[in-house]
């Protein structure tokens, strides 16, 4: 399956993907049901929202183990 035919949900988010409440690098994705709005945050407003988005039962796609990956550091 290529990026192209993946599903909206299940698509992995990019630099260019932008959190909806600052404009920080989105690293989730919520899309609430009924109307199928999507929403994405980033791993601050999330956390903030994200047992609001349960409680309404959006279905989320949750990359925030992303930040936890190592920064890696050109060698000299």
């Amino acid at each position: 399956m290529t990026a192209a035919t993946m599903s909206h949900d299940t698509a992995e988010l990019t630099r260019q993907d932008r959190c909806d409440r600052c404009g920080a690098q989105a690293f989730a994705r919520a899309t609430l049901p009924g109307a199928g709005g999507v929403l994405l945050f980033c791993g601050h407003h999330f956390r903030n929202h994200e047992s609001a988005l349960a409680e309404a039962g959006a279905q989320v796609h949750d990359e925030r183990h992303r930040l936890q990956q190592e920064v890696r550091t050109p060698e000299r």
